[in-house]
């Protein structure tokens, strides 16, 4: 742990108390818009937008904390955007205000994600990036073991009470924003040059980037193409006839499972290459979405979450720590805010599709092609030359 210095613990107990917000509702949403008349296909185009408004504004924002040398204020901004959308969605349960509300909370992860995860890398030394974007995503998803525990013991005792969950959220969400006051930028920050920035000019910074930084986001963008939100992960356990209590409770799993294996597996991916950790978690991913779409004993579903958990752990933070030492630290956030604009856009256009996949062909389908494309993912990764790995 002495590599995790005093920035990352205050980042990480902020994307706790965020995460303990958000995932007190995400495992709900989807069944609380289903009680209010919005159908699978709806979800699926909801989702969709919401991370097409995160993504670009994640690379917007990106690329404007490092043209103005700043990152708390983009931090601070973005986690009480966040904050503040949560009780949103409990005022009224028309579609627009539903989308605008859902929207608001991504936009608000859009504009601190680059400035974060640049603080993160700049924490890190080459061969402890996997340990700290790992504990950093440790103590995130607690939150979401925590979150949806606090939710699940409310419906124990207020069943389907979903509208006062969206304000209980509000609490941490508040405790969130204020503990973002204890990041302070670095000094050596102030004296960069700062540049005017349009809203999509980070686009341009695709063709300036680095060749090996173009070729590692290629395949990671295609497999966002192919995976779709979370949300459907819930719905499949709710078709298998659990009920609300029990697919909060997988959810609760999950997020546990990543939350063990995230700061180890980090550990481990110093040791053996960031590559290596990353495709070993795809290879974990293509195996859970086949079983999703053949499997239909109760004790395997639960099986297979615990191997969703451990894809996420080797994945979403290395994943990050993998693309943060491909670009100099000039380039941080407009670098990692690029790759998550570009993923958001992939995971809308995956969600929406796997909507309509799953409203003509049932759910079984969504599941088996993703299984069998990820492995091409997977070559694309392997094939990679010994130059591209990481020091």
């Amino acid at each position: 742990m002495r590599h995790i210095t005093r920035t990352v613990w205050v980042l990480s107990i902020v994307s706790l108390f965020t995460d303990m917000a958000s995932e007190m509702l995400y495992p709900i949403l989807p069944i609380y818009l289903q009680t209010i008349g919005f159908s699978v296909l709806f979800i699926g185009i909801l989702e969709g937008i919401a991370e097409a408004t995160a993504g670009l504004s994640k690379g917007y924002f990106g690329q404007l904390s490092d043209s103005k040398a700043k990152r708390s204020p983009f931090v601070q901004l973005g986690y009480a955007l966040s904050a503040i959308s949560k009780p949103m969605m409990a005022f009224f349960i028309y579609p627009l205000w539903i989308l605008f509300s859902r929207t608001l909370d991504r936009l608000g992860k859009g504009i601190r994600t680059g400035a974060r995860d640049a603080l993160l890398s700049e924490e890190a030394s080459p061969n402890t990036k996997g340990r700290v974007f790992g504990f950093h995503r440790s103590m995130d998803t607690l939150g979401a073991v925590l979150g949806p525990s606090l939710a699940l013991l409310y419906l124990h005792f207020n069943p389907e009470d979903y509208i006062n969950i969206f304000y209980i959220a509000f609490i941490p969400g508040i405790l969130a924003i204020v503990a973002t006051f204890l990041i302070k930028d670095k000094e050596r920050l102030s004296n960069r040059e700062t540049k005017k920035v349009s809203f999509l000019s980070f686009l341009k910074y695709w063709k300036q980037s680095p060749l090996k930084y173009r070729r590692v986001v290629i395949g990671m963008l295609f497999f966002a193409l192919l995976n779709s939100s979370d949300v459907f992960l819930l719905l499949k356990a709710k078709e298998m006839g659990f009920n609300d209590t029990m697919t909060i409770g997988m959810y609760i799993f999950y997020n546990l499972i990543y939350t063990l294996f995230a700061f180890p597996l980090g550990g481990l991916a110093d040791k053996i290459g960031l590559k290596k950790m990353f495709v070993f978690g795809l290879g974990v991913f293509s195996l859970v979405y086949f079983g999703m779409g053949t499997i239909t004993n109760t004790y395997g579903f639960i099986a297979l979450f615990f191997g969703y958990g451990i894809y996420a752990a080797a994945t979403e933070g290395i994943s990050k720590a993998w693309i943060s030492s491909l670009v100099t630290k000039e380039k941080l956030a407009t670098a990692i805010g690029t790759f998550s604009a570009f993923q958001s856009i992939c995971a809308m256009i995956a969600s929406s599709f796997g909507g309509l996949v799953w409203f003509y062909f049932g759910s079984n389908a969504v599941f088996l092609v993703t299984a069998v494309a990820t492995l091409v993912v997977i070559v694309y990764f392997l094939n990679f030359k010994t130059s591209l790995k990481t020091t």
